[in-house]
């Protein structure tokens, strides 16, 4: 059965499951007795099963298939939900979305078995019945077993790892279908780094040719490298002990492996066979690039509750469609405005008084106003889709930074045209890092000090204004200390003493937008690179969009995003400059004053106007455009005020050409030195008209 055709809405749905348990985990770690959040991952899981078994995707169906029967058991009570549960299970999260990534990019799930983590998830059920089951968070999970007794080589002896009356059943059985017992010692090399990785990689080559079934120290110890350079296993295979051996021996930076066959005997101890082998094999290198692959990633544990970030519908009444068909629609709708424009500019010049030739004007303008805005509502997605995975980036954060934080989002369903939603995510998560990282203190005491909660709070609100979507990222912490980022800005070089004392705060404050800027004092892997605030600001100008940011020491910051609802077509004021026509979009515009002449003032030589007592600098588009005016000197201005934030500034231009709805058309690389010019348009009379920047002139 081919199955290709239906990859994408496998994708679509997959995305749509693993952002529900990402949601659904983290209030199950809130609330580990809500049964409502059990059984929502329980069905996620399920369904998530399902669709991988119809689509051939076997290894993702296993991993869903084990979750599935862990929640099973927690919803007849006999397992009860652990902190080490919620660990193990954003793993499997990882491991999924890992799974994901490879089908979308290559329609396949690549051959990870993350058979640790299968391991972990039949542990927990074995741990389950009555007891309180905890999951060792480390990837290959065993019971803890009491120290190996015995000095090394054949004289080694196994009889003081302490057996529980399961694993003693499990390792009869196992004999009963023709299986032995292994004993293997495991000595990494002393110039060993990373330790725990090295053991990772020999748990998971020897558990694809047999069963661990205890780890000496336990696998949480040896995850957190909490043994010197040996560890012990027990291990149930149908393999020999040679290979065994060999397999764990070829780990890199393994120094010898030593190994016993182990026997039953009456006491219910293991004893060294008679004539055991013992053998000792020196590792062979391996490539740096599997170690790295295969380097587990360090479990996440609570830290503190978090509220969570509100529950998804478990049907959405949605239509899935192809955003490339939805962009060949926006295409001709852009197509059907010029005509519009065209007959409204052929009726003006030829003085046309066809009364019915007039009314179809109208009634075409009612049309593609109307079809404009159906489309518009198509491409709007909820930025839910973007934010829903930042409560686990926080809480991860807060392990990572040992802080304590939490994460309010409200907003979620505000709507941004798809294209600003793909893009969005990106500087949204470097603000929260930032405000998790620089924002808040480190220093709890700090806090209760300054009469602050212990826990820091971070806020990601989003809403409608106008034909914008503002989305603020604040939080409760130190603010921003401007005389720090003036002194790095002098020590860097960016600014001089002199223009450092002219300065204002909020023009120090935007210097941390600048590329490799940062006063953290030591480099992380959460910041300090100084990568980051100035990849927020290219990217949200980009999509003609603006980021402002405000502080108050010691109180904390807000950083506002502000974002057109769409990208393709807008609202413009078409003014002329010279011989030419510009479009400047009507949400940059504050108003259109006539200015004299002898209004216009200089301060530190540049032209300015007082505007019922605001001092406003003024841009003179032709020098700016290098275009010949056709006004004289001596008439009144036309100044057209823009405003960016709390900034403004006056463009003075020749005429008004009046309000029109216009098309943008990308200039594509052309003529990207040009940062004020962010596209062009196409007038009913065919001729091409470029759009002004007011962000950029600013």
């Amino acid at each position: 059965m081919d199955v290709s055709q239906y990859l994408e809405i496998f994708l679509d749905e997959t995305k749509e499951h693993l952002q529900n348990l990402n949601t659904q985990i983290l209030n199950l770690e809130a609330d580990a007795e809500n049964m409502d959040t059990v059984n929502e991952i329980f069905r996620a899981a399920h369904s998530l099963k399902g669709m991988a078994g119809t689509m051939g995707y076997k290894r993702m169906q296993n991993l869903t298939h084990d979750m599935e029967n862990v929640f099973s058991e927690v919803r007849n009570g006999n397992i009860k939900v652990q902190p080490e549960m919620i660990d193990v299970l954003f793993q499997c999260l990882d491991a999924l979305e890992e799974y994901t990534n490879n089908i979308q990019e290559t329609a396949d799930e690549g051959t990870n078995d993350n058979e640790p983590l299968i391991k972990q998830l039949n542990d927990i059920l074995k741990g389950g019945a009555g007891k309180a089951a905890a999951a060792p968070a480390a990837a290959p999970a065993a019971p803890t077993a009491g120290a190996a007794a015995g000095s090394a080589g054949g004289d080694k002896k196994w009889n003081g790892i302490a057996l529980d009356e399961t694993q003693i059943s499990v390792i009869e059985e196992a004999g009963k279908v023709g299986k032995k017992a292994y004993g293997l010692t495991v000595s990494v090399q002393e110039s060993c780094i990373l330790k725990a990785a090295r053991a990772f990689l020999v748990f998971k080559a020897v558990e694809e040719r047999g069963e661990i079934i205890i780890s000496d120290p336990s696998a949480q110890d040896i995850e957190d490298e909490k043994f010197e350079k040996d560890f012990t296993l027990i291990v149930l295979s149908d393999a020999e002990l040679d290979e065994l051996i060999k397999a764990a021996a070829n780990v890199s930076e393994i120094d010898n492996v030593v190994g016993d066959v182990l026997v039953l005997a009456e006491t219910k101890n293991y004893h060294p066979a008679e004539n055991a082998e013992t053998t000792a094999v020196v590792e062979a290198p391996k490539a740096a690039a599997e170690e790295k692959k295969a380097q587990p990633a360090p479990a996440a544990k609570n830290n503190n509750d978090k509220k969570p970030a509100g529950g998804k519908p478990v049907v959405n009444r949605t239509v899935r469609v192809d955003i490339e068909k939805l962009d060949v629609l926006m295409n001709l709708v852009s197509e059907l405005i010029i005509a519009k424009n065209s007959l409204v500019s052929a009726s003006g010049q030829e003085q046309n008084t066809n009364a019915g030739f007039n009314e179809q004007i109208e009634y075409l303008e009612s049309v593609t106003t109307n079809l404009h805005e159906s489309v518009m509502k198509v491409r709007m997605v909820p930025i839910e889709s973007v934010v829903s995975k930042f409560p686990r980036m926080i809480r991860d954060l807060s392990k990572n930074l040992n802080k304590k934080m939490e994460l309010y989002m409200s907003g979620e369903e505000t709507e941004l045209d798809r294209t600003v939603v793909d893009e969005i995510g990106d500087p949204l998560m470097h603000l929260l890092r930032n405000s998790a990282d620089h924002g808040l203190e480190t220093d709890p005491e700090l806090r209760v000090q300054r009469g602050k909660p212990e826990v820091g709070s971070i806020f990601l609100d989003a809403y409608q204004d106008g034909n914008n979507v503002v989305i603020e990222v604040r939080d409760d912490g130190n603010g921003i200390d401007v005389d720090a980022v003036r002194n790095k800005a002098i020590e860097r070089g960016t600014i001089t003493m002199e223009q450092a004392a002219g300065m204002s705060e909020k023009e120090i404050i935007d210097l941390l937008f600048l590329p490799s800027f940062s006063t953290a004092k030591k480099v992380t892997d959460v910041s300090g690179r100084g990568v980051g605030l100035d990849v927020v600001k290219s990217k949200i100008e980009s999509l003609s969009g603006e980021v402002e940011v405000k502080s108050k020491l010691g109180e904390g910051s807000t950083w506002t995003i502000r974002l057109p609802l769409t990208l393709a077509i807008i609202q413009a004021l078409m003014v002329v400059v010279g011989d030419e026509k510009y479009a400047i979009a009507l949400g940059a515009i504050q108003g259109i004053e006539d200015i004299q002449i002898s209004d216009i003032k200089l301060v530190e030589n540049k032209e300015v106007i007082n505007l019922r007592g605001t001092v406003i600098p003024v841009i003179r588009m032709r020098e700016l455009l290098d275009i010949e005016s056709s006004k004289a000197d001596e008439e009144n201005l036309v100044v057209v005020i823009v405003k960016k934030g709390d900034k403004q500034a006056g463009l003075v231009v020749d005429d008004l050409l009046g309000q029109q709805e216009i098309v943008i058309k990308s200039l594509g690389s052309y003529i990207k030195q040009c940062k004020f010019i962010s596209g062009a348009t196409i007038l009913g009379d065919g001729e091409v008209a470029l759009i002004l920047d007011a962000n950029a002139l600013l």
